[in-house]
């Protein structure tokens, strides 16, 4: 139905529309896994897993990270450009670390492994950089 100012109803409709989808792909709730695996001192593996999250994670935000972006559409995008930067961001909140090292006939064989849990992260888009923030879960 046609109201009196014209297509105001439709305009407002389709407006509405295009401002959640936006939203909803430009913020949102991600969870990442990190995982560093060196043995006789040389990288073995190294695994960066990034997905969206199916669920709203509970948490306060705790440290941030600011990175700029130019025309990237993904967050995984954004990340892979800016490596290095989210990776020492990791890094500082805390990993954890398991070394193993056993000797045989004088020959030392030795693994460390650092890992992040699967862990809760908040991203915004803005028009020029994504805010990152680590969700910090509540303490029992």
């Amino acid at each position: 139905m046609r109201s009196r100012d014209g297509n105001h109803s439709f305009t407002f409709r389709l407006c509405s529309l295009i401002l959640l989808y936006s939203l909803a792909l430009n913020a949102g709730e991600y969870l990442i896994s990190y995982k560093y695996i060196v043995k006789n001192a040389l990288l073995y593996n190294e695994t960066l897993d990034i997905s969206k999250s199916m669920k709203q994670c509970q948490g306060s935000e705790s440290q941030t990270l600011i990175l700029p972006f130019e025309d990237e559409k993904r967050f995984q995008d954004v990340i892979s450009k800016h490596r290095e930067e989210f990776l020492d961001y990791i890094h500082k909140l805390g990993l954890d670390i398991h070394s193993d090292a056993i000797t045989t006939n004088n020959q030392i064989d030795s693994t460390t492994i650092i890992t992040l849990k699967t862990t809760c992260f908040k991203v915004d888009f803005n028009d020029t950089f994504v805010k990152i923030s680590h969700l910090k879960q509540p303490q029992n």
